[in-house]
């Protein structure tokens, strides 16, 4: 898996929830994922959506009613689901908020090492200024990364580094990105 469909998963609230969910077998009903995912329908619909558009997820042909379709994982879609599956797994319940942030998984992915904004920013071509900012800066509320501003070096500059579960999330990501 490369950054950029880390980035396109993530882009959808309930899409990590909903592949963890598959993988753990629940059935790829609307009603089951719904219920298992917790998430409000409109936002629950749209990932879901987001994920067949992804080739992640598909319609399960001679299953499911044509208005309540249900959905499998295609071979793209089971690598994904471990990873999600991986990463909800070593996060707390009720911390589990932070990742359905569009950023914050694929910022994780890229803190391997002590790295300042503009080394973040590159690794993510898509992303702003600001939205790096605020995923770092909500991270950092979490504890899950620290910045720690180097002063030997002029002007001086802060490093990015992930630590508590952040660590743990961003040694997952990096090993499937094969960072």
């Amino acid at each position: 898996m490369d950054i950029n469909l880390l980035v396109k998963i993530t882009s959808r609230a309930w899409a990590l929830s909903i592949l963890d969910k598959l993988h753990l077998g629940i059935p790829g009903r609307q009603a089951a994922l719904l219920a298992a995912t917790g998430a409000g329908r409109t936002a629950f619909l749209q990932s879901l959506e987001h994920l067949v558009t992804l080739g992640l997820l598909e319609r399960n042909p001679g299953h499911g009613h044509p208005l309540r379709p249900e959905f499998r994982l295609t071979p793209a879609g089971v690598a994904a689901a471990g990873l999600a599956h991986e990463v909800l797994k070593a996060v707390r319940q009720d911390e589990q908020d932070l990742l359905r942030l569009s950023w914050t998984l694929p910022v994780l992915a890229t803190l391997q090492a002590a790295h300042p904004f503009g080394e973040i920013r590159r690794s993510l071509p898509s992303i702003t200024d600001r939205a790096l900012s605020h995923s770092l800066r909500s991270m950092e509320q979490r504890t899950w990364i620290h910045r720690h501003v180097e002063e030997t070096t002029r002007p001086p500059r802060p490093l990015y580094m992930a630590i508590n579960n952040g660590a743990v999330v961003s040694s997952l990501a990096g090993a499937v990105l094969g960072r």
